[in-house]
C-alpha cells in the first residue's frame, strides 16, 4: 500500500475529516447523555456511528490507496454513501431535538443535547458538500451515481424506507394495500440499479440501459401518480383527527406517508426529466 496524502487535503477529503469529527461529537454527546431510548433514538445513534464507521472506512482506503482492490465502482460507491449520509444525518437533526428536547434548556443535560444537535447540523453540511464536490458534471457520466439521476435514485429509495417505518395498519383497504406495493415495487427496482452501478452489473443487462431507465421511472411516476390520489383519499375519508394525537398516533403517521409520497413523486419527475435529456439531447 501506497500513502496519498491527497486523500486528506483534498477538498473532498477535508469534508470527510469534517464529517467524522462531528458524527464521533454527536454520538458521544448524546451517549454520554444516556436518553436515547426508545425507536427515534435508536435510529439517531445508528445514523451517527454508521456514518462514522463508514466515511473513516472510505478515508482510510483511498488514504492507503486500497480501493482499487475492491469489485465494485469506487466512485459510485462514494457518491452513493454521501447521498444517503446526508440523508440519513439531516433526518437524524430534525427527530432528535424535536424528540428530545422540550421546554427551555437550561441543564446540562439540555446543553449537551443541544451541542449534539448542531454538531449533527454541521455534519449534514459537510456531506452536502461531499455530494455537490463529487457530482458529475455536465456531459460526464463515467459514474452514473453520481449524476443528478443517479443522486435521486439514492433519494427516492431513502425516501421509500422512511414511508415503510410509517406504514401501519393498511390491511383490508384495497386502495392502501395498492399505494404500499407501488412503494414495494419501485424501491426494489431502484435499489436493484443502486446494486448493480455499484456493483458494476449493468452491462450484463441484455437491453438498452439507458432507454430502459427512462421507461422505468416514466412507469414509477405514474405508480407514485396514483399513490398520491389514493393514499390521502382512502387514509382520511371519513376520519377526523383524533384528539390528543400524539407522535405514535395513526393520523400523523399517515399524514407524513402522504408528503413523502409527494416528494417521491417530484423526485421521479426531476429523474425522468434528466434521463430523457441524458437519453435524447
Amino acid at each position: 500500500a501506497t500513502v496519498n496524502l491527497r486523500a486528506l487535503t483534498s477538498w473532498v477529503g477535508i469534508a470527510r475529516l469534517f464529517a467524522i469529527v462531528l458524527s464521533c461529537l454527536a454520538f458521544s454527546l448524546v451517549a454520554s447523555t444516556g436518553h436515547f431510548g426508545g425507536p427515534y433514538g435508536t435510529w439517531c445513534m445508528f445514523t451517527w456511528c454508521f456514518c462514522f464507521i463508514v466515511t473513516l472506512l472510505v478515508l482510510l482506503l483511498e488514504l492507503l490507496e486500497l480501493y482499487p482492490m475492491l469489485p465494485l465502482s469506487w466512485d459510485d460507491f462514494t457518491s452513493a454513501f454521501s447521498m444517503l449520509a446526508a440523508l440519513m444525518v439531516f433526518t437524524s437533526s430534525v427527530v432528535f431535538p424535536s424528540t428530545f428536547i422540550s421546554g427551555p434548556c437550561n441543564t446540562n443535560l439540555c446543553a449537551r443535547q443541544a451541542v449534539a444537535t448542531t454538531a449533527s447540523c454541521l455534519c449534514f453540511l459537510a456531506y452536502a458538500v461531499e455530494v455537490s464536490l463529487t457530482r458529475a458534471k455536465p456531459g460526464d457520466i463515467s459514474s452514473f451515481l453520481s449524476t443528478v439521476p443517479g443522486l435521486l435514485k439514492v433519494f427516492e429509495a431513502y425516501v421509500a424506507c422512511l414511508i415503510f417505518s410509517l406504514l401501519d395498519g393498511y390491511n383490508g383497504e384495497p386502495g392502501l394495500m395498492w399505494c404500499v406495493a407501488v412503494y414495494s415495487i419501485c424501491f426494489i427496482f431502484t435499489l436493484l440499479i443502486i446494486v448493480f452501478t455499484i456493483g458494476r452489473c449493468l452491462t450484463y443487462i441484455p437491453c438498452p440501459l439507458e432507454k430502459m431507465m427512462v421507461g422505468y421511472n416514466f412507469l414509477a411516476l405514474l405508480m407514485y401518480l396514483t399513490a398520491t390520489v389514493l393514499w390521502p383519499l382512502y387514509s382520511f375519508r371519513g376520519r377526523s383527527r383524533p384528539d390528543p394525537c400524539g407522535p405514535n398516533c395513526w393520523w400523523n403517521k399517515r399524514l407524513g406517508v402522504t408528503f413523502l409520497t409527494i416528494f417521491n413523486l417530484i423526485a421521479y419527475l426531476v429523474d425522468l426529466v434528466y434521463s430523457t435529456r441524458m437519453v435524447f439531447v
